[in-house]
């Protein structure tokens, strides 16, 4: 490697062990009566405490709600018994991510979801030859959980990542897909297989805690405008939670509903299961080399 690739390639598997860290350290926290906004404050303060910045709001995601749940400014919801809890934090240096998650079980009721979701990744992550087409990879996921009598999410994907950027285009289907795209040397990939015992599809939920800067505009109302200084300094290329803008201005709501209604930001709704089926997860973060398939949040 050249000294740039080198300096990028400590990054990418620095920011892979806190990530990997903190998961286990939250992990382990995760026990009925504790509160969700607890859980979350904790692991992005501790990716910090670490050395790395939040790549985006902790999810704390539970049972029929696949995904895009962070625990909100007044949260007094509490984890219970029966919870099937998906955790999903993301961590970077300089803009190269970490994004991982792992599903808990405090029900003890769903050992074979858990592992339906975590055999796939672990199958499919064996199974790259790059460069690789990622509906074949799909299927692989599939097939994996389909093996359990459970379904794959099918409108969940992972992803492939730039620096500073989550979402770069292409996606790692849970499902089969006809499509000439692939993951090839070089590239840094969330794969995150989603399973669950109900339709096997998800739908936009009504809540939505979890925002990202699109644009700027005119805008009339002074705590608005104050609000988009704040984002495009601090959170500009990544995701950010209402937690964060209520911490920099306690007079944030209208500010931030403005923001929203003029287009400035795009509001993540929570992703419900169709048929309120029971939802897992679980995530690496892959780097390929030209030697070999690196997990760096192993």
């Amino acid at each position: 490697m050249e000294n740039n690739e080198e300096l990028e390639y400590q990054k990418i598997m620095e920011a892979g062990e806190i990530a990997s860290k903190v998961r286990g350290e939250a992990q382990k926290m995760i026990k009925p009566g504790v509160k969700l906004y607890d859980i979350a404050e904790f692991v992005e303060n501790r990716i910090r405490e670490l050395g790395a910045e939040v790549a985006f709001p902790c999810n704390l995601s539970r049972n029929d709600i696949a995904a895009h749940y962070t625990p909100f400014t007044g949260d007094e919801s509490v984890f219970e018994e029966n919870d099937v809890i998906k955790l999903d934090l993301g961590a970077h240096i300089d803009g190269f991510i970490a994004d991982t998650a792992v599903t808990v079980d405090l029900s003890n009721s769903y050992s074979d979801l858990k592992k339906a979701s975590e055999d796939a990744l672990k199958t499919v992550i064996h199974s790259i030859e790059p460069p690789m087409n990622v509906g074949d990879m799909g299927k692989i996921i599939s097939e994996v959980i389909e093996s359990y009598d459970l379904k794959p999410v099918s409108n969940l994907s992972g992803h492939v990542m730039h620096q500073n950027v989550l979402h770069s285009g292409v996606s790692i289907p849970n499902v089969y897909d006809k499509t000439k795209d692939t993951i090839d040397i070089g590239d840094l990939v969330a794969i995150e297989p989603f399973a669950t015992d109900g339709y096997g599809a998800i739908t936009d939920g009504t809540d939505k805690y979890i925002y990202k800067y699109i644009v700027s505009r005119p805008l009339r109302l002074p705590s608005a405008r104050n609000i988009l200084k704040v984002i495009e300094r601090k959170f500009c290329h990544l995701p950010f939670s209402e937690r964060d803008i209520a911490k920099l201005n306690p007079k944030y709501k209208m500010g931030l509903k403005t923001l929203v209604n003029a287009g400035c930001l795009y509001a993540y709704p929570t992703l419900v299961e169709k048929e309120h089926g029971m939802v897992s997860q679980c995530e690496h973060t892959i780097y390929i080399t030209e030697d070999k398939i690196e997990v760096t949040t192993k």
